[in-house]
């Protein structure tokens, strides 16, 4: 008789062991009692490994069946909903009559900018692109071309030979006159020459997210300016908090680098302003081809809830040296 009490009392306790429950429960919005449908409901463990996931019904209502015992997070997302959470119990019983109240909230997210001269992955175009962390990285006030400098099929070359000055760049061979460079898609090659002065935009570099170089005609819609590749420099988008920054770098031939950044994040969940002032200076490389450059960036962004409008203002000065073999002044006037 004893043994057969152990045997039942063995057998009660697997099962128990293997009791599995229900967990149900509603989806409702924060600001009223009106069911949410449709939303994404996931049953996970403490570690936040999902164990049961599923969508709420046209009455808000959610149900997961044979659950084990255990504690559990009950995450409710929805777009354009914050992420509900509430910790479940599951112990010798169903867990009924959860109610979720999902708070409303506004999400901003990376700007997109729709043009017709950025080259997608889909499209048959050859092309390389940097992103914001890679400019970071090969960014010490050098001139736009020496970030591009290990792109394919592409030559830079510096007047001073310290890359700050006058710098050109050829890609597969053609000069700057056949390479169409734009900011935030709008052109910006000298309207005579169809060439590219990066002497007229020091440190800018510091105020860009992305860089696409396309190799050959691409996507550009410039005409012959763009007959031999095309870059496009995108200008840096939402900080979505407040931030201050100041770099500075020094290198070979007495080349400084001096940044001030500083933008005011989102504001009222509609506006951010950001701005940039740099200083370059170097001797060069070559003799008598000093650089003493300036430069700023302003932006101003106003967010609508399915559009955004913004306006990028920025200029540079620069003052460089003679850096080619001169003649004396008596010479020049006879």
């Amino acid at each position: 008789m004893k043994k057969l009490s152990g045997f039942v009392i063995i057998l009660l306790m697997q099962a128990a062991a293997y009791a599995q429950f229900t967990v149900s429960g509603t989806v409702k919005t924060g600001s009223s009692t009106q069911a949410l449908a449709d939303a994404s409901v996931s049953l996970n463990t403490v570690e936040n490994k999902t164990v049961a996931s599923s969508l709420s019904d046209q009455s808000g209502n959610f149900s997961f069946r044979n659950i084990a015992p255990g504690n559990y997070v009950l995450a409710v997302t929805y777009v354009g909903y914050k992420t509900a959470l509430q910790n479940v119990t599951v112990s010798n019983a169903n867990v009924s009559d959860l109610t979720i109240n999902a708070i409303e909230a506004s999400t901003i997210g990376e700007e997109v900018l729709v043009q017709s001269t950025r080259a997608k992955s889909t499209d048959p175009v050859t092309y390389s692109a940097l992103n914001k962390t890679q400019i970071e990285r090969q960014n010490f006030g050098q001139d736009l071309p020496f970030l591009l400098n290990l792109t394919p099929s592409t030559v830079i070359s510096s007047e001073a030979g310290a890359g700050i000055g006058y710098t050109g760049i050829r890609i597969r061979g053609t000069d700057a006159s056949r390479t169409n460079v734009t900011i935030n898609g709008v052109p910006i090659n000298d309207a005579e020459s169809h060439g590219m002065f990066w002497v007229n935009m020091p440190d800018m570099a510091s105020s860009s997210q992305n860089i696409q170089v396309q190799r050959g005609v691409g996507t550009s819609s410039n005409g012959a300016g763009a007959f031999g590749a095309s870059i496009n420099i995108q200008t840096d988008g939402l900080n979505e908090k407040p931030y201050a920054e100041i770099a500075n770098s020094y290198g070979s031939f007495n080349t400084w680098k001096h940044t001030v950044k500083a933008g005011t994040g989102l504001l009222e969940n509609k506006w951010a302003f950001d701005a940039r002032l740099s200083k370059l200076n170097s001797d060069g490389f070559i003799d008598r081809a000093s650089s003493d450059l300036k430069s700023f960036f302003v932006s101003a962004t106003r967010y609508g809830e399915k559009s955004l409008f913004k306006v990028n203002v920025f200029s540079g000065t620069e003052k460089t040296y003679q850096a080619w073999s001169g003649i004396p002044e008596s010479r020049l006037k006879n």
